[in-house]
């Protein structure tokens, strides 16, 4: 009787649970079915019952989907990517890793603007615009057309790098080289190809800047840039694979009320083998080189001690015979009064002489330079 009771309270208890959530769900029901008028059911049933059903999810807005994804309108400025498109281009090569590569490039926009005065005789202006990390592929798609796009290779580097001049440094320069007036604006004709003199001039320029190129890399190490080839399409101009990255250098020249951009561009393939001394610190403008301690340390070598043998003869004696000499013992040697004698430093031998007295001193006389080769071993061995 005792479980027959439990069980009927059991199932009292369950029915009124039951209950209280169908009327709850009954009122929510009223309440996403507004009824119109005589209390019928009104047109917008379905659209209030899908509402009700989602209303409690979160629905992205399109900056928000934008922002995860990590596509914005700030990429055309440089800002730092986010979200998916960061996971995308993580193994981009940031140049904020390579510390000279922003020395050597303040250097050549010094360097240029030196170089262009002269080149032009004008007032010339080179300004860097940015430093940036990208794909290859990116930056062909992106060059803004028409241009003249120069390929050249870095030598002891083997590998190639490109440069881009627009069409309003190209018309600029043309311009200021064939003795165009101040305060004018270059004339510019779209929709046909580059004259011959218009190349032939900007080939000039683009020689100009990569021997200001190879200057600026001198302190670090020696690399010659030279011109390959000039293209005007930039499928022509592919030096590396579209996935791979490069480092891209974007510089003004102003001359006065004329001038334009120009893009350096150097996949980091072509970088590779100088990238220990691209993450190199430096302080100053000596690229980690001190002149106060390479003359400290000359001066201690030169004057740093040194002990020396004079050997008459050298010949081999078994193990046994040597440790049982006694006092009288006589060692017969091959060496005669007119045999050289040899001078070592160590294991390394120096020089020949002949053996003589000075005084109560026993001296010899170098017959013979030191080597090159010699001298080498000798600070090899220290």
């Amino acid at each position: 009787m005792a479980a027959d009771a439990t069980d009927e309270e059991l199932a009292a208890s369950w029915e009124a649970s039951v209950g209280d959530g169908q009327s709850a769900a009954d009122d929510a029901w009223d309440a996403a079915m507004p009824s119109s008028g005589g209390g019928g059911p009104s047109g917008d049933q379905p659209q209030s019952i899908a509402q009700a059903a989602v209303g409690s999810e979160r629905i992205l807005n399109q900056d928000e989907i934008d922002s995860l994804l990590g596509f914005s309108m700030e990429e055309e400025n440089g800002a730092k990517k986010n979200g998916i498109r960061a996971l995308i281009n993580s193994a981009l090569v940031s140049y904020e890793r390579l510390p000279m590569l922003e020395v050597v490039f303040d250097r050549l926009v010094r360097l240029m603007t030196t170089s262009l005065r002269n080149f032009t005789s004008d007032n010339v202006e080179v300004s860097l615009d940015a430093i940036q990390s990208m794909r290859f592929g990116d930056y062909l798609n992106s060059i803004p057309l028409p241009a003249i796009l120069a390929v050249f290779k870095a030598k002891q580097l083997d590998n190639f790098g490109l440069l881009t001049v627009d069409s309003n440094l190209i018309y600029s320069i043309v311009d200021v080289l064939l003795g165009g007036r101040r305060g004018t604006i270059a004339m510019r004709v779209e929709g046909r190809p580059y004259t011959t003199i218009e190349r032939v001039l900007v080939t000039r320029l683009v020689e100009v800047i990569l021997n200001d190129a190879r200057k600026a890399f001198d302190p670090l190490t020696a690399v010659d840039f030279e011109l390959d080839r000039i293209e005007t399409n930039p499928r022509f101009a592919a030096i590396a694979q579209p996935a791979n990255a490069a480092i891209l250098v974007k510089l003004r020249i102003d001359m006065e009320d004329r001038g334009g951009r120009c893009e350096l561009l150097l996949p980091y393939a072509t970088l590779e083998p100088i990238r220990k001394m691209l993450l190199q610190n430096f302080m100053g403008e000596k690229f980690g080189r001190d002149n106060i301690w390479e003359g400290h340390l000359a001066t201690e070598l030169w004057s740093a001690p040194t002990t020396l043998r004079v050997v008459l003869d050298e010949f081999m004696q078994p193990l046994g015979k040597m440790m049982n000499l006694q006092i009288g013992d006589t060692l017969i040697m091959n060496a005669t009064p007119d045999s050289k004698a040899h001078l070592m430093c160590g294991d390394i031998h120096l020089t020949t002489g002949q053996v003589g007295r000075i005084g109560q001193k026993v001296a010899m006389r170098v017959e013979a330079p030191i080597t090159q080769a010699t001298k080498k071993r000798i600070m090899e061995a220290r």
